[in-house]
């Protein structure tokens, strides 16, 4: 019978050295949370608001914004990997995965009740529900990141809020303080704070 082969002390201090990495990145927060990009995409709502008030068809106005979550979500991402990259970070590791799906869910939901909403002409409530849900997003996923985001996304539910009790005509331009004006002045605090 042979005995086991004894395990060299430098394999099972990879080992532990592996192990304490993998726990300390699960316990990280995301912090590649884009600040300029927050000021990109408040840029980028706040012109996106004023073409969709000249347009007389609401199917266009919807049409409009819509064209502006995919701006704006190429314009995250595009930050949020040059943020990463500049860190040594990848937006995959631990925290960052964790950031994206508490992120999701909230944003496809939004998607899901946008298209039925679009189909059913609801378009009163399509901004109060985009902030809100949006909102939920970012509180959800600021779980993972720094103390400021879960801030931003209550700002953006309570817009929300406040923008389905008022009159459907003043929609877009809660749209464009939400996704313009707040994203613009949490991205400043974020770039100040944590680096861009």
């Amino acid at each position: 019978m042979s005995s086991p082969r004894p395990v060299a002390i430098s394999d099972h201090a990879l080992e532990q050295l592996r192990y304490i990495r993998d726990t300390m990145e699960r316990t990280g927060s995301f912090t590649a949370v884009p600040g300029w990009g927050g000021v990109a995409m408040g840029a980028s709502a706040l012109v996106a608001a004023v073409i969709a008030a000249m347009q007389a068809d609401v199917r266009m106005w919807g049409i409009v914004w819509m064209c502006e979550v995919v701006l704006a979500l190429a314009i995250g991402t595009a930050f949020i990997l040059r943020k990463t990259q500049r860190g040594d970070r990848t937006m995959f590791a631990a925290p960052g995965r964790q950031f994206f799906l508490s992120f999701s869910p909230p944003v496809a939901a939004g998607g899901v009740l946008s298209w039925i909403l679009y189909q059913q002409g609801a378009w009163a409530v399509l901004p109060g529900m985009w902030l809100m849900l949006y909102g939920a997003g970012v509180v959800t996923a600021g779980a993972f990141s720094v103390r400021v985001v879960p801030i931003m996304g209550l700002c953006f539910m309570a817009l929300g809020a406040v923008a389905l009790a008022c009159p459907a005509a003043w929609g877009n331009w809660f749209l464009a303080f939400g996704f313009g004006v707040v994203h613009i002045l949490f991205g400043l605090i974020i770039a100040r704070r944590y680096g861009g």
